[in-house]
């Protein structure tokens, strides 16, 4: 197609359908892989406990080119830290988190030496509140632009009013991280997905908090536990999933509750594994979520058994996928 036909074809496209230039763009280009591929590293942390740097080459000789971290780190505040050592006896690694004893110019210098970058972090709701300009130093040598929320504590989440009270609080976290040049994601657990009195909270709570500052990260494996369609919040809030997290299904599963507790996630996890080999359709939520305005994509696999295998796996078949 000749330069002057295919612009013409994407304003044809756009007049037609009512989606910007850029997007019908993007449903004219060609078919591509997904360029850089990146890991949580909850995946390995029993790997990365015994040998950080020996870890982070053998992802990147997998191919993964991005990482996403897990706190709580030496500058979370107290009670997080708290928090996480009383489950630590309960965890089938020795409790590693955060930089694993390295300080950050050890980090950054193992991920250039690998080729890897860190896009975000997950941390704490408290350390959110309370220690924003610590993150914003740390970025400084690690690069991250997004500090993401991995789950609302429970307490915090019990009625409509606590989702309504935490999207004020999510406002001005995104604000807070606004000013120090950090954007601020909430990845949701799979909660707050089914319908509680003719609403649905988690929508409650997006629809309530401001776009520029609260940004999403979608866990796919723990949206459809919740019995929700990641299609459908992909295109419902279009522009504002800008992570993903990647996780394939055994089998269609779902929680045994509404998914508040974290009995009910440990529940589910013998149905994970690795992407490619279960039921969900990844290549085209990739797809959906990309046109959508997806920036980066992890795959998570919690702290899976023999990941040399299962994690290189999972990225041999996300090579295979075009969209």
């Amino acid at each position: 197609m000749r330069r002057k036909e295919f612009i013409k074809s994407i304003l044809l496209v756009s007049a037609m359908t009512g989606m910007s230039v850029k997007q019908s763009l993007a449903a004219l280009s060609p078919l591509k892989k997904l360029k850089k591929p990146g890991i949580q590293l909850f995946s390995v942390p029993a790997l990365l406990e015994k040998n950080f740097r020996g870890a982070i080459t053998l992802l990147a000789e997998m191919g993964y080119k991005e990482v996403e971290l897990f706190g709580p780190y030496d500058y979370s505040a107290q009670e997080a830290k708290d928090s996480w050592n009383s489950i630590k006896s309960f965890l089938p690694f020795g409790g590693g988190s955060g930089y694993f004893g390295l300080d950050e110019k050890q980090i950054a210098s193992i991920m250039k030496e690998s080729g890897i970058t860190i896009p975000s972090i997950h941390t704490d709701l408290i350390s959110l509140k309370t220690k924003m300009e610590h993150f914003a130093a740390a970025s400084e040598s690690l690069g991250f632009k997004y500090v993401v929320l991995p789950s609302i504590p429970e307490n915090e989440r019990k009625t409509m009013d606590d989702y309504k009270r935490m999207a004020d609080t999510f406002n001005k976290i995104g604000e807070e991280a606004q000013k120090v040049g950090l954007r601020f994601g909430y990845h949701n657990h799979g909660y707050g997905l089914q319908e509680v009195d003719g609403n649905i909270p988690l929508q409650i709570l997006l629809d309530a908090t401001d776009p520029e500052l609260v940004f999403l990260e979608m866990d796919i494996f723990w949206t459809f536990a919740g019995k929700a369609d990641p299609l459908t919040y992909l295109k419902k809030y279009s522009g504002r999933y800008k992570l993903l997290h990647l996780k394939d299904m055994k089998e269609k599963a779902t929680f045994s509750g509404d998914g508040s507790d974290a009995s009910q996630w440990i529940e589910l996890f013998p149905y994970m594994t690795s992407i490619g080999e279960g039921v969900v359709d990844i290549q085209s939520i990739i797809s959906t979520a990309t046109k959508n305005g997806a920036e980066h994509f992890f795959v998570e696999q919690d702290m899976v058994r023999e990941p040399e295998i299962a994690l290189k796996t999972s990225i041999d078949n996300l090579k295979l996928m075009k969209f």
